[in-house]
This record gives C-alpha cells, sequence and structure tokens, in this order.
C-alpha cells in the first residue's frame, strides 16, 4: 500500500489547446474483439480507511464524498458541478488499534503514524471471546462506519480487510510492524483470533448494520518490507508459511458465524510479481480456501500481469481483483496507463483506487490537508480542502461508464479497453494516447453483426486532457466504425448504441 518507488512517474506538462478537429499527424486502427471475452466486470472501488476515518461522519462533507463516490449524480462541490464517479465497492478496514490496557500491556505507538492512520479495532480485550461482552467496543471507528453504511445506502457492496491483526495479537503490540521489517509480527498464538475478530465483525455487520461483506481478506501487503516499529501506518508482515495457517481459521471462524458463502480473498500482495510468488508458494490446502486472488498495482508499468492471470484464473479458476492502486501524477495520465495495461493483460474484474481523498498532492484526487490533532467530535474539523485534481475526471472515465455485468472484450492493445452490454447492445471504449503526437484512431467493429449508434449513427465521446476535465463531444458511425480525433496525453471515453453480435 502507499507510495512506491517502483511507479514510474508521468507529468503532464503544457500539452497543447484543447482538442479540435482537424487532420491527425499519425493514425490507427483498434479491433474489437467480442469473440474474445475476460469475464464479467464487478465493479471500481475505494478503501474507506483512511480518509473516511476524518471525513465519514462530518456533518458538512459526508454525503457530498458519499454522492461524488457512490453515485453517477452530478454534485455540486467547491462551486463547481462535478461527475459521481458510481463506485460500487467501499472496501472496509478492520482497525488495529485500541488505547485501553491489556493484562497490564498497552498499544505500542509509532512515532511516524498520524492520528488518522490509527484506526480503532472492536476487539479490544482477548480475555473474552464473547461479541455481546464489554471486551468488544461496537461504537469503535464511528467515522470509517458511517462512511461505509453511506457507500452501501447508494448501492455498493463491500469488502472487509486488515492492515494489521489488533494490537495486543502482534508479538511487539505494535500494529506498525515489527522492530525489524521482514519479520513476522502476528503472535502464533493469535492466528484463531485475528480470524475471529474479522469472522465477528463480519458477522456483526450483516446482523446490526445491514452489511454483508462478500468477501474478507486478513492480509494488507504481508510481504512488504515496509512494516516496522516506526513506520507510518498500521501493517503487519506475515510470512507465507503464515499466510497459510491463518486461511483454515479464517474458513472456520467464517462458517462458524453462519458466513458460509463470504469468500476468502488473499493475499493483497503489493505488487503483480509478489502475488504470482505468493500464489505459487502456498500449498493446495491454503489455494483451495482462497476464493479470489486480490493484488495490489505498486508495481505500475512493470510485472508479468498476464503470468499472474494465467496461474490464478486460467489454471486455478480463481477469481482476481486489482484491490488497490495509487499514482503520484495528479493529472491521472499514468494511472490511466496502469489501469488499461490491467485490462489488456491482468484481466481482473474488479478495480479500486486506493484513496480519492489524500494528503499528499500529487497521489490525491481530491487533495486535502487534515486537522493536527483529531476533533473526538468532528474528525474533519480543521481539515482544509484543495482543488479538485485531474485524476478524478480520468477515473470517471472508467468508473462512469464501464458497469457491472459488461463483458470485457478484446482490443489486442494495451492503451484501449472495451467493455458491451449484451442485453442493452451499449458498447463502452476508453482509449489513451500515449504517443507524442495528435492521432485519429479508428475502431474496427466488423465481428458485430450490427452497429448502429444513437439517433443518426451519433457516438458520444468524454475527452480529459490539454485542458479539457471530462468535457462531452460526438463522433460518428460509418458502417461498423467510428474514428475520433485524440489529442496527446489525452482519454477519451466512447458509448456506442445498438452494438449486437
Amino acid at each position: 500500500m502507499r507510495r512506491r518507488t517502483l511507479l514510474a512517474a508521468a507529468g503532464a506538462g503544457a500539452l497543447g489547446s484543447a482538442l479540435s478537429t482537424g487532420t491527425a499527424r499519425a493514425d490507427s486502427t483498434i479491433t474489437v474483439d467480442p469473440s474474445t471475452t475476460y469475464g464479467t466486470w464487478e465493479g471500481w472501488g475505494t478503501s474507506l480507511a483512511w480518509w473516511a476515518n476524518v471525513f465519514g461522519a462530518s456533518a458538512t462533507y459526508a454525503d457530498v464524498f458519499a454522492d461524488l463516490f457512490f453515485t453517477d449524480k452530478w454534485v455540486t462541490y467547491q462551486g463547481a458541478s462535478r461527475p459521481g464517479l458510481n463506485l460500487d465497492i467501499a472496501r472496509y478496514n478492520l482497525g488495529a488499534c485500541g488505547w485501553n490496557a491489556v493484562n497490564g500491556s498497552t498499544m505500542a505507538v509509532s512515532p511516524n503514524i498520524p492520528w488518522f492512520k490509527q484506526i480503532e479495532g472492536y476487539w479490544q480485550d482477548p480475555r473474552d471471546e464473547n461479541p455481546a461482552s464489554t471486551a468488544w467496543n461496537w461504537d469503535a471507528d464511528r467515522a470509517q462506519r458511517t462512511m461505509l453504511l453511506k457507500a452501501v445506502q447508494r448501492g455498493a457492496h463491500s469488502e472487509l480487510f486488515a492492515n494489521s491483526p489488533m494490537w495486543w495479537m502482534c508479538k511487539n503490540r505494535n500494529p506498525s510492524g515489527a522492530a525489524a521489517s521482514g519479520t513476522d509480527n502476528l503472535a502464533p498464538e493469535h492466528y484463531r483470533r485475528h480470524a475471529l475478530h474479522l469472522a465477528t465483525v463480519a458477522q456483526h455487520a450483516r446482523d446490526a448494520w445491514g452489511v454483508d461483506f462478500v468477501s474478507v481478506e486478513p492480509f494488507n501487503e504481508p510481504s512488504s518490507g515496509n512494516w516496522r516499529a516506526d513506520f507510518n501506518q498500521e501493517g503487519c508482515y506475515m510470512s507465507r508459511p503464515v499466510q497459510a495457517a491463518v486461511l483454515p481459521e479464517l474458513r472456520r471462524e467464517l462458517d462458524r458465524c453462519g458466513l458460509t458463502a463470504t469468500k476468502i480473498a488473499a493475499s493483497d500482495e503489493a505488487t503483480v510479481d509478489t502475488a504470482r510468488a505468493t500464489w505459487a508458494a502456498l500449498d493446495a490446502s491454503a489455494k483451495a480456501l482462497v476464493d479470489r486472488v486480490n493484488v495490489h498495482g505498486y508495481q505500475g508499468a512493470g510485472g508479468s500481469r498476464a503470468l499472474l492471470h494465467q496461474a490464478v484464473v486460467t489454471q486455478a479458476g480463481k477469481g482476481l481483483w486489482n484491490s488497490e492502486t495509487g499514482t503520484n501524477t495528479a493529472n491521472g495520465f499514468s494511472m490511466a496507463m496502469y489501469l488499461l495495461s490491467d485490462l489488456h493483460a491482468l484481466h481482473p474484474t474488479a478495480w479500486a483506487y486506493w484513496q480519492p481523498l489524500d494528503p499528499h498532492p500529487d497521489w490525491a484526487m481530491f487533495h486535502y490537508t487534515p486537522a493536527a490533532q483529531r476533533d473526538p467530535g468532528d474528525p474533519a474539523l480543521g481539515a482544509t480542502l484543495a482543488a479538485v485534481n485531474t485524476k478524478y475526471y480520468v477515473m470517471a472515465h472508467f468508473s462512469r461508464h464501464i458497469r457491472p455485468g459488461m463483458k470485457m472484450l478484446h482490443t489486442g492493445v494495451p492503451h484501449a479497453a472495451a467493455a458491451w452490454d449484451e442485453t442493452t447492445g451499449k458498447l463502452v471504449i476508453v482509449v489513451a494516447n500515449d504517443s507524442t503526437v495528435r492521432t485519429n484512431l479508428t475502431f474496427d467493429l466488423s465481428g458485430f453483426s450490427t452497429v448502429t449508434g444513437g439517433p443518426g449513427g451519433v457516438v458520444p465521446r468524454w475527452n480529459t486532457g490539454v485542458g479539457e476535465r471530462y468535457v462531452r463531444r460526438e463522433a460518428g458511425v460509418t458502417g461498423k466504425s467510428v474514428t475520433i480525433p485524440i489529442n496527446t496525453k489525452c482519454v477519451q471515453t466512447l458509448e456506442i448504441d445498438d452494438v449486437r453480435g
């Protein structure tokens, strides 16, 4: 999770005037092939911690951000109308922090972790496993929990994940990691308790909150070398044998709680290549317990995406999500290129951005600065919000148009993705121009039986780049093809109606 030197920077710079008609300096054709599909799309998402820990219960911001992220409404924010991202997956971070004493011990706190990255867990005393006892505090984590409910009320489904086990489960009582990186920090006597905490929270969420987690992920980048006692967030190194030991405990606890249909996802490794190595290292019994492999996108342009898909989906028949990615360019173009590369070779059926609200100005879609100290009444008090980054509008090109239930189609190139709704006949194409020249792109749709478009063959398209932010334009159907002009470092989305095959 978070800022990776593995990610290549992709600065936008001054890219010229806004897109206009005219003769392009280069031309190419992309063939959309409906005979080759890569699964049915499940959704777009975000993790709620840590931004929801600041804004989730804010009377001023909570509903605005819930609408911006989890609906397709146009929402007024900072005096302008913004397109809602229509995300439909909310990843809820089960916290590891607590400020009570357990058998005379208290949580060891990293000197570098800010308050908004400290997420309070629910099981605060291991001496009682009964969730109805005072050992469990169901009033914890109010702000993030409030945003979870707002997301679900707007139609999102959710996944439960843990950055670290509860502090008292850690060998050194520190939920940021062991003294040395690469050192297991979950005590063996707490393998089952970590699973029990996750399963019990999932059961309580279903019964008390009306939130039915579709999956539970017990690890977060468990092989990362970042997790140390002085790191700036929650995290826990767990070697592959530890992961293999926790997985059966989690399945047993989920089943004991009546959550037999709840899927287990693993292992949320930071990179594609680490995920492939972890998957290869798990034995057959551990793999059998995993319903879906989650992976993060912090390898940027690198990584053997196709090989991970082959190992997980083709050979093992498991699901595959890119459950977290973040990029350090505010214009969002590198995010678009990595995302399109994922759709081209990794073929996940869901994709999530880590933090749409972030204190880092380039990682953010919405940049904010939190207060230095948490206000116990409203954690958003004292926070300041900056302007919206172009990255937000780039995300809209994907999440507003490629929708759950669509089939992902083959385009043959890593800079274009296509999704098709067989029922309605709508074909969506998202494309990025990563060349140094303005281009005319032709989409060859001859693999379909009919291609009509809207009335009069009109095809709406949206452009972001060279000064435009999700600006709607039009193209036209000619026979079974559509041609568009696209400037360098721009992202465009087309919606072609009445495409039958």
